[in-house]
């Protein structure tokens, strides 16, 4: 049963809305939400709203896929014209104009926006308990993936945690070290996992404990603890989930919200504004219908990086060997070509990358390794251990690629793992130091409180 947000967001958004640019969000005043937010019912469509940002072309309907998997050494974009801004991203020759940042910022910031307002109002309201606990939990948690996300993308952030009131805050906002971001979330989650029901309990879309354990443990890896992310991440393998035996049976719309899905994306097309258009990137169809050629196509290196014998390359990739028309990328590959309105949910945490996260946090031990062999495994793949050439970070590093490939992990772990410019360079790349994209530049106009990252 898909989850659906949209007649709820409506709704809610003839209430609140929010401009593209935070720092030009309208006082709460003007918005007659003072007459709104007063009961369970308003509360739980408040929640949808910020779940409706997920789907914007700012997050998985296009920025995220593009900053986070084409930005890596997995895909490259072939196109011109229009497309000449994605592909900017491929080669670090992007600018501070660029809508694909611009989108990511400013639907983040909505998110938050809309978490803030829910978190500041839904203590004063009378409503079941449990129901207050749930909303508060998902309102922390959204909150803190929007922020994750703009910490990895962009650095050193705004961090807003109260309800804008004035017009004028917007413009006083300070920068703050991402540190201290990753801090506030880690704080946050904490709050969110045991606020929220479990897996058992939570319906098809919505986020349980699972999801806050599982991205708390990927912020305690990317602020370099690992013995907090690996006791956060042991608390996931007693949450119910385990790995779907065939890795294919993860992909396509009948296996959604399988028991490997810890927190996915909710799209549904056929309803106004609800499917998503990031299967047209990765539709081998697309070769025959655009006369620029393929768009989002997987990296040699990639298709090389594949063992032999491993089940996951069949069900992540298609057209490599000429017998299908293009390139055809986990998503597209299992459904028809559907036109800008596809159906597929984006998988955000799922248990092999809880497994893998696992291993990373506990370093080259047996255990490590034996968490890295049941994904191994479930690819037909022999085990591997420390006498396996390579160094455990190598190992590491290279099946989470495989497993994880297009999913939106790779730039994020070659940042956590200090590996972007070695890798980038490797690949014949040259980062001009753009790690950290850029702060769009209508922001720095709007707040002279801001700096720019390095490289623009």
């Amino acid at each position: 049963m898909k989850l659906n947000y949209n007649i709820y967001t409506l709704i809610l958004l003839v209430f609140v809305s929010c401009s593209k640019e935070f720092t030009k969000l309208a006082p709460i005043s003007e918005r007659n939400t003072g007459i709104f937010y007063g009961t369970e019912s308003d509360m739980e469509v408040a929640v949808n709203a910020i779940y409706s940002n997920l789907k914007g072309n700012g997050a998985f309907n296009q920025s995220y896929w593009i900053l986070q998997e084409l930005r890596s050494d997995n895909t490259f974009w072939d196109g011109s014209g229009l497309a000449q801004d994605i592909v900017n991203f491929d080669v670090f020759n992007e600018d501070s104009n660029s809508l694909i940042t611009k989108d990511a910022w400013a639907n983040a910031y909505q998110g938050i926006s809309r978490a803030n307002i829910v978190l500041n109002r839904i203590d004063d309201i009378s409503m079941d308990a449990s129901t207050k606990s749930r909303l508060t939990g998902e309102a922390l948690f959204l909150r803190s993936f929007f922020y994750y996300n703009l910490a990895v993308l962009f650095g050193n952030i705004p961090l807003i945690l109260s309800e804008t009131a004035s017009a004028d805050e917007g413009f006083n906002h300070q920068q703050v070290a991402a540190s201290v971001v990753y801090a506030q979330i880690a704080a946050d989650l904490a709050l969110a996992e045991s606020a929220l029901p479990s897996k058992a309990s939570t319906s098809n879309g919505r986020i349980s404990k699972g999801a806050a354990a599982a991205l708390l443990g990927k912020v305690y890896l990317t602020m370099g603890d690992s013995s907090n992310a690996e006791s956060v991440l042991r608390r996931v393998l007693t949450y119910g989930y385990s790995l779907v035996a065939n890795y294919s049976d993860l992909w396509g719309v009948a296996n959604e919200y399988n028991n490997e899905s810890i927190f996915e994306v909710d799209f549904q097309g056929g309803l106004a504004n609800q499917g998503n258009s990031f299967t047209n990137q990765f539709h081998g169809i697309l070769s025959e219908s655009v006369t620029s050629g393929l768009r989002n196509i997987p990296e040699q290196d990639l298709i090389d990086a594949y063992e032999t014998g491993d089940l996951r390359f069949p069900a992540s990739i298609q057209g490599v060997d000429g017998t299908d028309t293009g390139y055809t990328i986990k998503f597209g590959s299992v459904n028809s070509f559907n036109d800008d309105d596809a159906s597929n949910n984006w998988p955000v945490l799922r248990y092999a990358d809880v497994l893998l996260m696992l291993a990373e946090s506990l370093g080259e031990t047996n255990e490590a390794y034996g968490f890295i062999n049941q994904v191994r495994t479930r690819a037909g793949l022999a085990p591997i251990d420390q006498s396996t050439p390579g160094t455990f970070e190598d190992k590491l590093l290279h099946e989470r690629r495989v497993e994880l490939a297009f999913e939106n992990h790779r730039w994020p772990d070659l940042l956590r793992m200090n590996r972007a410019q070695s890798v980038m360079t490797a690949q014949g790349k040259t980062t001009r130091g753009r790690l950290l994209y850029a702060i769009p530049l209508v922001e720095l106009e709007l707040n002279s409180n801001f700096s720019q990252n390095p490289g623009y």
